[in-house]
């Protein structure tokens, strides 16, 4: 029934394409200007809307330049209470940044986290208030032109990759599906953890990369839960019973995940970046009396859970864990990811020093 009435909306899928197909267009024949930093910015973004994996993939690329490289992230700092250019600080809450560059924060005190609408204004902001900073990861934005990125990598669902998608409405797309040639690197995220080069190989063939075009494979890891408000960690078993409450785009892999885990679980779902308000509160505290296993816990998502943190005062008293999650790349390729965002870097750093 939901397929059939997608198709019915194809024709504003096909006009919203149409737009934006010209806005590509524009800055393709460069009547609208991209502007180039000549400085190393690695963008993450994708094509759909809804979770493909981008900020565990910005986590995971923060903790791999650790001790190489002085690192920013730049996000637009989605359903924050504030407007134009921030940069975190020990003030800072999820109200001012928004709940994905909060959460970077939270777990990376050492990088500079900054937010800003408008990105071309940002970039050089971030340079003049942070001098010593080597790259810049932009969060989510490939699709914003404004700015050319020295590494575009781009996510897609292995579940809902975007060469079966539609535009929106009809189906998830944002951007056309011919924006994928601008990526330098494509990643099928949230593959089965054991995708065989069969699978692999048929994927390639769908996509059909470009000869510079690299792609990788990576799969959901799920790490031990950790209390929201003292960092101790719990174990999950087919004995515990499990309120899961998320406010994320795509909850599906969590939930196969405690599918697997648990016998039964209940869940309370909120929209995508939810503001929780005490009303909330007192429906998780509701829900979670209503659990009959011997051993409940509340359980979250780490983007959730730094929207929760105001609540940590009377959440004390209960159970509630957070589960952190990362990318794994398939097929032994982590090496070979690593080392071409790290050539590409020096590659940036090798001509700034020629020039001077």
């Amino acid at each position: 029934m939901l397929k059939s009435f997608r198709y019915l909306l194809f024709p504003f899928a096909f006009l919203y394409g149409l737009i934006v197909w010209f806005r590509n267009w524009l800055f393709d024949k460069n009547i609208l200007k991209s502007s180039d930093f000549h400085f190393p910015i690695i963008c993450i973004g994708n094509l759909a809307v809804g979770g493909t994996g981008k900020t565990p993939m910005v986590e995971y690329l923060v903790e791999m330049l650790q001790g190489k490289f002085k690192t920013a992230t730049l996000s637009r700092g989605y359903k924050r209470k504030t407007k134009g250019f921030a940069i975190a600080d020990e003030k800072t809450t999820a109200i001012d940044i928004g709940d994905e560059p909060m959460q970077f924060h939270q777990k990376f005190p050492y990088i500079t986290v900054a937010v800003g609408e408008e990105r071309l204004v940002a970039i050089p902001q971030i340079l003049h208030l942070k001098p010593d900073t080597e790259v810049i990861i932009l969060d989510d934005a490939f699709q914003h032109r404004a700015v050319r990125a020295g590494l575009n990598i781009l996510l897609t669902d292995y579940k809902n990759l975007y060469t079966r998608d539609l535009m929106m409405p009809s189906g998830d797309l944002r951007d056309i599906k011919s924006s994928s040639k601008r990526a330098h690197i494509i990643i099928a995220t949230k593959c089965k953890p054991d995708l065989s080069e069969t699978e692999k190989d048929a994927i390639i063939q769908e996509i059909r990369p470009l000869p510079e075009q690299k792609i990788f494979f990576t799969t959901i890891e799920y790490g031990q839960p950790y209390q929201l408000y003292n960092k101790q960690q719990a174990n999950i078993s087919a004995s515990t019973g499990v309120l899961l409450v998320c406010g994320i785009a795509n909850p599906k892999p969590l939930m196969e995940y405690l599918t697997n885990q648990v016998h039964t679980y209940d869940m309370l779902r909120f929209p995508d970046h939810h503001i929780f308000k005490i009303d909330d509160l007192t429906e998780i505290k509701d829900q979670f009396k209503k659990l009959t296993a011997a051993n409940n816990i509340i359980l979250t998502t780490e983007k959730d859970a730094v929207r929760l943190e105001k609540f940590k005062d009377q959440l004390a008293g209960f159970p509630f864990y957070v589960l952190p999650i990362r990318h794994r790349f398939l097929f032994n390729e982590a090496a070979n990811f690593e080392k071409t965002i790290i050539n590409t870097i020096k590659s940036f750093q090798t001509k700034r020093e020629e020039a001077c």
